[in-house]
């Protein structure tokens, strides 16, 4: 039991990031990112195949984290031209497009066998409790990015995106370039989800395409909506609140014999979306909203 509970606390730690990083561009700056997965995927990608090939995880780990916040970046500079709906297509798009890229293209990415043995941060010095190791590193992690960013949130550029997110008419005639500030706060977000999937790689060592398909999206959005937008301790508790929710429906098959398989991928769906629509009605701004005002 022990081991389940830090492999879980290591995944919510993993998922945090994911949340940071939304928060970020929809939280901050009303960004509609419906492919989080794919920059999850790039810093996944990148970290493993550096490492595997013999690249030292010093490079292979920053690589990954730059990578992805390029490839935000370079999204961000053609899909932030359009409309909120165009937006969100265009960034779920990407994101299928970029596992369909990783499943065929296994000259680069080995395909659907996925990528394996990939190293792990100093496994060598603890044998014995190597999990709790990386559960502390990435819990480390969650604390130095939630720190980074809440600092800022609070800083000039953090209420330049939030002024953006409120009305992007009014944010040029204060003497504000929009579109900049989007394409950096795009990019900031895409490089913390980066992150996540460096983490995510190094702790199970293998990673293959189908571990990032869309629905790995929507349940980022989940945790946020759940949590509170453009809170990042709301992001934090949220992705808390739905791991726990997923990981422990699982337990109901112990009590209803007929939930095994099928049924307890539906019913975890069903108790997700009943959890979501209550939220929505009953506190819609999330269990720890944003207190603007304050900062």
């Amino acid at each position: 039991m022990i081991a389940y509970l830090t492999a879980i606390l290591t995944l919510v730690g993993v998922r945090a990031h994911l949340t940071l990083g939304l928060n970020v561009q929809w939280g901050l700056t009303g960004l509609v990112n419906l492919g989080v997965v794919a920059f999850f995927a790039v810093g996944a990608y990148t970290s493993a195949l550096l490492a595997v090939g013999g690249v030292s995880l010093l490079l292979a780990w920053p690589a990954g984290v730059a990578l992805a916040a390029a490839a935000g970046a370079a999204l961000a500079l053609v899909a932030l031209r359009l409309r909120e709906d165009y937006l969100a297509i265009v960034t779920l798009g990407f994101a299928e497009v970029l596992r369909l890229f990783l499943l065929n293209e296994a000259w680069l990415t080995r395909g659907a066998n996925g990528v394996t043995g990939i190293p792990r941060p100093l496994h060598t010095w603890f044998p014995g409790q190597y999990h709790f190791f990386y559960l502390v590193l990435v819990l480390a992690a969650v604390g130095l990015v939630y720190a980074a960013l809440e600092r800022m949130r609070r800083s000039p550029f953090g209420r330049v995106l939030r002024a953006i997110r409120e009305d992007e008419v009014v944010a040029p005639v204060a003497g504000k370039p929009v579109f900049p500030f989007k394409v950096q706060a795009f990019a900031l977000g895409a490089g913390v989800a980066g992150l996540a999937g460096v983490l995510f790689a190094h702790y199970l060592a293998y990673v293959e395409p189908n571990m990032f398909l869309p629905q790995e999206s929507l349940y980022v959005w989940l945790a946020l909506i759940l949590g509170g937008s453009g809170n990042n301790r709301g992001a934090l508790l949220g992705s808390a609140v739905l791991l726990g929710l997923l990981e422990g429906s699982r337990f109901a098959k112990d009590v209803i014999p007929f939930l095994t398989g099928v049924r307890l991928a539906a019913a975890q769906q069903i108790l997700v979306g009943l959890v979501l629509v209550t939220m929505m009605i009953r506190r819609p701004e999330g269990l720890l909203p944003e207190k603007p005002g304050l900062d």
